[in-house]
């Protein structure tokens, strides 16, 4: 098959998907389905500004109604000074009950100095047994993407909002979540992301304590305030995304996460 035609094909079945519109000269969503095995052509590498933490980040805010469903309270992640202390005090922790379960920690992956910090949901049965986040297809889709606006996972740094895996892939609980939360909390207060991308609708309820779903948050700049805890670190820029896992399901959805992406790399340029 020639060139071409793969990329009529490929239109083709955007346009069955529910794209009726061009975004962007080049169509970066094209090969998000492709096969784990096939090269993905990727879009020219982005250049950063220099990341300044004296400068507080310009953004447009929108307002969140915050539904507070989680308390800080005392927590040994808040005492950690570095990253290397989080991951010890996270293996030191016995307040959550998955990590009986689970095979490995499943702290985080790519760049801890990257200007753009991710957090999904939680590990799955790949992620659990790698001790990777997001190596799995989600992890795959979640690579095109990137890949789509300029980026590898080295230009990334990427967590979740829970450390070890549910028992079969089930939803978390929301006392696992507050187990949890300060963890990730003092991880993106440690990291310093000059933009913060939460994928999915549990990432985005529980970091921004909203009730609203993800399917009313993506498509907007919030504002995340960081942990009290990191005092003199600025709101922070973040943008609720789908989650990998459901573009997969619902690849309709695919032509409103194209339009995040176009987001999130005009937000890096700035």
């Amino acid at each position: 098959m020639t060139d071409s035609q793969q990329i009529l094909e490929q239109l083709a079945w955007q346009v069955e998907a529910g794209a009726d519109e061009v975004l962007e000269e080049t169509p970066g969503f094209l090969h998000w389905g492709a096969a784990a095995s096939e090269e993905s052509p990727a879009a020219p590498p982005l250049a950063f500004p220099a990341r300044s933490p004296e400068v507080q980040p310009s953004f447009a805010g929108a307002e969140m109604a915050a539904a507070q469903p989680f308390s800080r309270g005392p927590s040994p992640a808040y005492g950690a000074k570095t990253i290397a202390e989080l991951r010890a005090a996270l293996e030191a922790f016995d307040g959550c009950a998955l990590k009986t379960t689970a095979m490995n920690l499943v702290f985080a992956d790519g760049d801890p100095t990257a200007p753009l910090m991710l957090v999904g949901e939680a590990p799955g049965e790949d992620e659990d047994r790698q001790g990777k986040p997001f190596v799995g297809l989600s992890g795959q889709l979640l690579n095109k993407m990137l890949a789509s606006i300029g980026l590898t996972r080295e230009h990334t740094y990427i967590s979740n909002v829970l450390f070890w895996r549910p028992p079969g892939n089930r939803s978390p609980t929301d006392a696992e979540l507050a187990a949890c939360l300060p963890f990730i909390e003092r991880h993106i207060a440690l990291v310093r992301p000059k933009l913060l991308v939460l994928l999915g609708g549990v990432s985005a309820k529980t970091l921004l304590r909203t009730k609203d779903g993800i399917t009313r948050l993506r498509g907007h700049w919030v504002s995340y305030e960081p942990e009290p805890e990191a005092k003199g670190l600025p709101p922070i820029p973040c943008l609720p995304i789908y989650h990998p896992a459901y573009l997969l399901r619902q690849p309709a959805a695919k032509r409103q996460a194209w339009a995040d992406l176009l987001m999130i790399k005009a937000k890096l340029t700035d």
